[in-house]
């Protein structure tokens, strides 16, 4: 059966770049999400095996909307997608409970860290 994952980026063209490269995998796209707030309802309505988002988003930026995920699921399995990778960026997001930090548009090894979440 395949994980269910949803896309948060405020990028049109970046949610319909990664839904091509994770339904190629044994993942299905079940939301898409524009802004931070959007990205929490989904996760409520939706209850993903997996999430990414992006940092930089209108109405509640990435961080915030990791934080609120990880308040209503402490099991979450969130990856942060940024162009952002600050070392504060970083390091709060992992803090905050995300399971990786990928760089874009670094995304060769996004099935890869996808795949060992649950190995």
């Amino acid at each position: 059966m395949k994980k269910t994952v949803i896309i948060a980026d405020d990028s049109r063209f970046m949610r319909h770049w990664l839904k091509q490269k994770i339904e190629k995998h044994n993942y299905q796209l079940v939301a898409e999400a524009s802004t931070g707030l959007e990205s929490v309802r989904a996760y409520q309505q939706h209850k993903p095996d997996i999430i990414i988002l992006d940092i930089v988003m209108p109405k509640s930026n990435g961080l915030d909307a990791l934080k609120k995920i990880i308040e209503l699921d402490p099991n979450a399995n969130v990856i942060i997608a940024s162009s952002l990778a600050t070392h504060d960026n970083v390091t709060r997001a992992l803090h905050y409970g995300a399971k990786d930090f990928i760089i874009k548009p670094h995304f060769n090894k996004l099935i890869q860290i996808m795949d060992n979440i649950f190995d």
